[in-house]
């Protein structure tokens, strides 16, 4: 384990005042290695917020290239970089923002292919996509590997989080909720439509992105009670929160 430096103690020294977090805390973070699916509109705050907190390492998968139509929320990027890969653009942003943190890249879709060859190596996985097949493929990786899963979503003006550890059995001694005890089947076809085809407001990604990020160095540091068996709500247009509970289905074995 490598201590933190002199010029990571004053860095993070708003982190180390706090007596939730304090030294031992921001020396998990730096041992932290999590990983980010997507450097878009939510893994852009979810990089530049753990990248500032002193993740040791950071990697992100995106397989996609910097437009122009991106920078109105995915502010990791800028005009600068407009036809770049998005992994390259991302990496350049945290080496100015924090040159302490390890960032490895992968100019690829996150795949179950990927998570059997990559994911084990990981402490943490965070899902900032925008489809309902990667976030099924990284709930089930996840599980397989063991590791929390730190998985968001956002609309028009409205957005979620939740935090999942289904390998892990709660105080009542039943296994932990899954992403399927939540969402157990995916829409139809077209039934939910992209951002790109229905708009998206640009600071919401923030807001849903900064609370991933939250919840991730929540479970990193053992601090508070992340969002595990609580999906949490924000309604923008009326500026409301709303938690909704949500537990793991009785099934035979589910308190084996």
């Amino acid at each position: 384990m490598e201590a933190l430096t002199q010029d990571e103690i004053e860095r993070y020294r708003r982190h180390i005042l706090l007596p939730e977090i304090g030294g031992t805390g921001q020396q998990a973070l730096k041992n932290a290695r999590v990983m980010v699916i997507g450097a878009g509109g939510l893994g852009a705050p979810v990089l530049l917020y753990l990248a500032a907190a002193g993740i040791g390492t950071l990697a992100f998968a995106d397989d996609d290239h910097v437009s122009l139509s991106n920078l109105q929320r995915q502010v990791i990027h800028d005009t600068g970089t407009v036809g770049e890969e998005k992994t390259a653009s991302a990496r350049k942003t945290i080496a100015r923002l924090n040159p302490h943190v390890r960032v490895i890249t992968f100019e690829e879709r996150f795949s179950s292919v990927w998570a059997a060859d990559h994911l084990q190596k990981f402490d943490l996985l965070i899902d900032g996509s925008d489809n309902f097949d990667t976030r099924y493929m990284a709930a089930d990786a996840a599980e397989a590997a063991r590791i929390p899963l730190v998985t968001g979503a956002v609309g028009r003006f409205d957005g979620s989080v939740t935090v999942l550890k289904p390998y892990e059995k709660g105080a009542d001694g039943v296994l932990l909720p899954t992403y399927r005890d939540l969402f157990p089947e995916k829409p139809p076809e077209g039934l939910v439509p992209a951002c790109a085809e229905t708009g998206v407001i640009g600071a919401l990604t923030g807001v849903i992105g900064t609370l991933m990020a939250m919840e991730a160095i929540k479970v990193i540091t053992g601090t508070g009670e992340p969002l595990i068996g609580r999906l949490m709500l924000y309604d923008a247009l009326s500026a409301r929160f709303d938690t909704i509970r949500y537990k793991r289905r009785r099934t035979k074995d589910t308190a084996a």
